[in-house]
């Protein structure tokens, strides 16, 4: 894959820096900007391949940016960074549509893994918050009425979704062709009445599908 465009929006000059020194190597830095407002104009006008968003962002916050940037430049992935680790906030960025999720706190490599990932269209979310996807969506419906319209086959490559895995890797995983794995996504956001990979993983970690 080519190398992803990248924009940053972060209001710390330092960890702004930071995020461009260790996303540099791999990565084109296409933009930056420390407020919300300003980081949406910079998104509109770049089009990355990922914006890579601070939640606590002055202005508009990166909730909110998200948000617009889900309605105005849709195919822009979008990777939120932050010290935050509250189950409000992270469930809000996924609602929001964020396809990544990460701290600060994180080694580098893994927010560079998330940016590389979210660009292959991929959904990664922090080991460190992960249990709060999971311990908030995983639990099976108390009413047991709920039968899942997956597949088997589909419900695999959705647990590979949720787990990070980009199309390719899916492929691999399972050894079936991208093309394959593609006509299965479709036939799942179909069945999940989900707009992206992203979303048909959180629908049905909340359904209790996978």
């Amino acid at each position: 894959m080519q190398r992803p465009r990248v924009v940053i929006v972060e209001d710390h000059a330092l960890t702004r820096a930071g995020l461009r020194t260790s996303l540099e190597p791999s990565c084109d830095i296409v933009g930056e900007a420390a407020d919300g407002l300003s980081g949406l104009e910079t998104i509109l006008h770049a089009q990355p391949d990922v914006a890579v968003v601070d939640i606590g962002l002055p202005g508009l916050d990166g909730i909110a940016l998200t948000q617009r940037v889900r309605v105005e430049a849709p195919s822009v992935r979008i990777v939120i960074v932050t010290m935050i680790d509250l189950e409000e906030e992270v469930l809000a960025a996924l609602a929001a549509g964020a396809d990544a999720y990460c701290l600060k706190s994180s080694e580098p490599e893994r927010i560079v893994d998330a940016v590389r990932i979210a660009a292959e269209g991929g959904a990664f979310f922090d080991p460190q918050i992960a249990h709060v996807v999971l311990g908030r969506f995983s639990a099976p419906s108390k009413s047991g009425l709920n039968a899942s319209p997956l597949t088997s086959r589909e419900t695999e490559i959705l647990r590979l979704i949720a787990d990070g895995k980009a199309n390719g890797e899916i492929a691999e995983r399972l050894y079936i062709g991208l093309g394959t794995v593609k006509g299965h996504i479709r036939d799942i956001l179909a069945k999940l009445s989900a707009s992206d990979r992203t979303q048909a993983a959180v629908v049905a970690l909340r359904k209790g599908y996978i």
